[in-house]
């Protein structure tokens, strides 16, 4: 045994004191060739997972929104995000899980050395795959500005020089974020390449739709500044029509689940797959839909079992499973496809912002929009339903907002922000609501237990430059 151990020593001081810390270094379970494609599809997965996920533990607008409600345990409802930590999970997820990858993809394109093949090609293609990157990593931004108003933006994603991130005020992150997307979508040139269907799930690295999704994207932070700042909005909304945005269901983007498990749509993992029964409809939209005679009801939900009754569970209180109608069987199968931005989403902006600045083609625009949700959900032709609902000049916001709610059920993420801004639907909150609420509907997340206790300057700061760090606490968007 000690020649064993003797001819093992010299052996190990054979090599050289780099070579034994690479192998010591390494992990041989792990690999370490990695390519940006690979790490772009990980966080668009992230990024759908997120946005499409009605787990209690991360995204609970369904249930602020009232589109669904809590069978036994009704907290969330409630608006109590504390108990979960909603808040740390939802900032993992954002800033982990998705910019953290985006940012990474980025980096491993601007290290790549290209081929002698790929020399030619290959500063359009990068210019490409950099732009749909960024774009993406704009889209995140917006979410989690509109979610807790001023967020680390500027220092975010450079964790080796800044593990404790200042915050940036959310009306110049929109600013900056306006400019940088316009780079971006200039950025895109048709002529070359991007990435292919295995990295890119949204569009396949079609440049023509990414140049879609960024003009969508533009228009989407415009409308959505259009209170606080009319005059960039006006700007911003009117490049990203001009430069082209979605047209039809098509232009989609999406995410392509699969009927296969860990890939299955998360909706379908949490009501189907998970054994569970957590969620039925929620009264406020059931009741809505069954005075309009709606025709997407029966696609939003199933009746009870063994009727044809909607009914749903009173907000806030525990609902019996078996007692209220539950999720639609669309919705629920595993590979239904999960959306980050669509044709109806986009059809409610230009039919605000034809509200707001071309009245003449408002009423059109508003038609256009119901539409483009019944064509979603396969309801048909929307023409009986638009002539009992039809668009209120007077009071266009309680118009758009009403029915952008009804067809953002499945985006509920983008209908709270709809909601916010218009102040339509005019939701109530559940009398049992958590006292920090103080008896309103919560118009954005406070920020995470994690940041108070780990950065507690910084957040401090952003706390108080906000007006306090509350669920109360309106936005900058939010506040006229």
């Amino acid at each position: 045994m000690k020649k064993i151990i003797s001819v093992l020593l010299v052996s190990l001081f054979i090599f050289s004191c780099t070579d034994i810390n690479t192998k010591l270094n390494t992990d041989p379970n792990s690999a370490y060739t990695t390519v940006p494609s690979t790490v772009l599809s990980y966080a668009q997965k992230g990024l759908s997972d997120y946005v499409n996920t009605p787990n209690v533990n991360e995204n609970n607008f369904r249930l602020t929104m009232q589109y669904w409600q809590e069978t036994t345990y009704a907290d969330e409802s409630n608006y109590d995000f504390v108990s979960r930590n909603i808040s740390n999970n939802v900032w993992r997820d954002e800033y982990v899980v998705v910019l953290n990858n985006f940012n990474q993809a980025k980096k491993l394109i601007m290290a790549y050395s290209p081929t002698a093949n790929e020399s030619v090609t290959w500063p359009v293609t990068m210019k490409n795959q950099l732009a749909i990157i960024d774009m993406q990593m704009v889209y995140v931004y917006q979410t989690l500005v509109d979610t807790y108003g001023d967020v680390p933006y500027s220092k975010s994603v450079d964790l080796t020089n800044n593990q404790l991130p200042v915050y940036d005020s959310g009306a110049a992150i929109y600013t900056n974020l306006i400019t940088r997307l316009q780079t971006d979508i200039a950025n895109l040139d048709a002529s070359g390449t991007s990435f292919s269907s295995g990295g890119d799930y949204f569009y396949s690295g079609d440049i023509p739709s990414w140049q879609k999704f960024g003009n969508s994207l533009l228009l989407k932070l415009g409308i959505t500044i259009a209170d606080s700042n009319a005059t960039l909005a006006q700007t911003t909304v009117n490049a990203a029509i001009s430069g082209g945005v979605f047209m039809s269901p098509a232009d989609n983007c999406q995410f392509p689940y699969l009927s296969t498990s860990p890939n299955y749509n998360p909706i379908y993992a949490n009501v189907i797959a998970s054994g569970r029964h957590d969620y039925v409809a929620g009264k406020t939209i059931i009741d809505e839909m069954n005075t309009a005679s709606d025709p997407r009801l029966p696609i939003y939900f199933d009746p009870i079992a063994g009727t044809s009754n909607f009914v749903g569970g009173t907000i806030g209180n525990p609902s019996a499973y078996a007692s209220f109608s539950v999720v639609g069987a669309l919705t629920r199968t595993p590979n239904f496809p999960g959306t980050v931005l669509s044709y109806t989403e986009v059809a409610f902006y230009l039919a605000e912002a034809a509200a707001r600045w071309n009245t003449d083609a408002a009423a059109a625009a508003y038609n256009t929009a119901v539409q483009a949700s019944f064509t979603e959900w396969g309801a048909g032709d929307a023409t009986t339903y638009l002539t009992a609902n039809p668009y209120n000049s007077a009071n266009w916001k309680q118009s758009i907002g009403n029915e952008a709610w009804l067809a953002m059920y499945n985006q509920p993420i983008v209908s709270w922000t709809f909601y916010r801004r218009l102040d339509y639907p005019q939701l109530v909150a559940p009398s049992t609501a958590m006292a920090n609420a103080d008896g309103k509907v919560p118009v954005r997340l406070t920020y995470p237990v994690n940041e108070a206790t780990t950065n507690p300057t910084n957040w401090k700061a952003a706390s108080t430059a906000i007006g306090g760090d509350l669920l109360t606490t309106k936005l900058f968007w939010d506040k006229f």
